[in-house]
């Protein structure tokens, strides 16, 4: 499924705007990995702080709740993350080859 993202480009007709579009496609990726990262770590915190700080009732309920979703998100970053390297390094790969 990867190679069909971007098959409608032939690695030979990448020029430097394309090359310059995937430098920002990367960044971009880089930076909704931190933002995922992020979210999943104020997760943890807001879990660790009400379990700590609130006692007793639903509160303990939410804090324990706030957990494991906290290391979820962050998991789907980094596999989204992975997932889209994977298919921006195959068209940075195709236009390294043909440029030979």
């Amino acid at each position: 499924m990867q190679e069909k993202l971007y098959a409608e480009f032939k690695s030979a007709s990448l020029i430097l705007r394309d090359h310059l579009a995937i430098d920002r496609t990367l960044l971009a990726n880089e930076r909704t990995l931190l933002a995922y990262l992020r979210s999943g770590v104020a997760m943890l915190m807001a879990g660790f702080t009400i379990l700590h700080f609130l006692d007793g009732g639903w509160f303990w309920l939410v804090g324990l709740f706030c957990l494991p979703v906290g290391i979820l998100v962050g998991g789907i970053g980094v596999w989204r993350f992975v997932r889209m390297n994977r298919a921006i390094s195959l068209v940075r790969n195709r236009s390294a080859v043909d440029d030979r």
